[in-house]
């Protein structure tokens, strides 16, 4: 019985890999068309995509145009092809504004976009190319039953710039150039003034200004001293249970001695 199955199967296999050979072999559109639709509604995108590609010239302007190119958009997709999804999907968007599916075809364009968003170490313009078409979906269905996903797509994004500039910042207080470390964590602080990372931040610019001050010249130093303590004080006041409290404090007397002393040469 067993053996009558498997040679069943083997059958079927062979006589459906025949049928996807002729379609693609065969002259006629609507056989590619039919047998495309099959293997689409079967998951087999790559195939369905074969064919599709073959025929979407010969559709333009026809009834199942607009059935077509949405396949045709969610194979790319589905193959995880995700420049050309995006690209098709807008197109779809454009091409057939009043269909009911064009609502999910910018959704799954603008995702796709959110998809070809790098780590954010690396250079992050197709983060930015990504928020962008996520925002033209919100501001064109604001009532999307998508919205909750794009909600998310759009903070995971965010994060990924205000990281990528966090690291950026925090990179020149590791290699001790503290005034570019100020400058970039001042950016930082204003570009994002309710990043989750502000805390860090802002320790990050006050260590600076703290290193910075007792490593001055005398000419310089008094101001710094003055800067690096006023800089204690925003902290205390924005973090006063931070978990750098200990830290802050110890910075904060030594500065404060420091300040104290050129109070006392006035």
């Amino acid at each position: 019985m067993r053996k009558i199955l498997v040679t069943l199967f083997t059958i079927i296999g062979l006589t459906s890999c025949g049928d996807y050979q002729k379609a693609l072999k065969s002259e006629d559109v609507s056989v590619k068309f039919a047998k495309g639709t099959e293997l689409y509604d079967a998951g087999k995108y790559s195939k369905a995509n074969r064919l599709f590609v073959q025929i979407v010239p010969n559709y333009r302007g026809k009834p199942q145009a607009e059935k077509l190119m949405f396949m045709y958009s969610n194979t790319f997709y589905m193959m995880r092809d995700y420049s050309l999804s995006a690209y098709q999907f807008e197109r779809f968007a454009d091409a057939y504004p009043k269909s009911e599916k064009a609502e999910e075809a910018q959704f799954l364009s603008a995702k796709s976009y959110y998809m070809l968003s790098p780590v954010y170490s690396k250079e992050q313009k197709e983060t930015r190319e990504a928020l962008e078409k996520l925002q033209i979906f919100i501001d064109k269905y604001p009532e999307s039953t998508y919205l909750a996903q794009v909600n998310e797509m759009v903070k995971e994004l965010d994060y990924k710039l205000e990281k990528k500039d966090f690291e950026i910042a925090k990179q020149y207080n590791r290699v001790s150039d503290y005034e570019a470390s100020i400058k970039a964590f001042d950016n930082f602080l204003l570009q994002f003034p309710g990043s989750v990372l502000k805390e860090e931040a802002m320790f990050y610019r006050l260590d600076s200004a703290y290193k910075l001050a007792i490593n001055s010249t005398e000419r310089k130093k008094e101001a710094r001293v003055d800067n690096a303590l006023s800089l204690c004080g925003s902290f205390k006041r924005y973090f006063p249970n931070s978990e750098h409290s200990d830290e802050i404090e110890n910075m904060n007397t030594e500065l404060t001695v420091l300040s104290q002393q050129y109070q006392n040469k006035s």
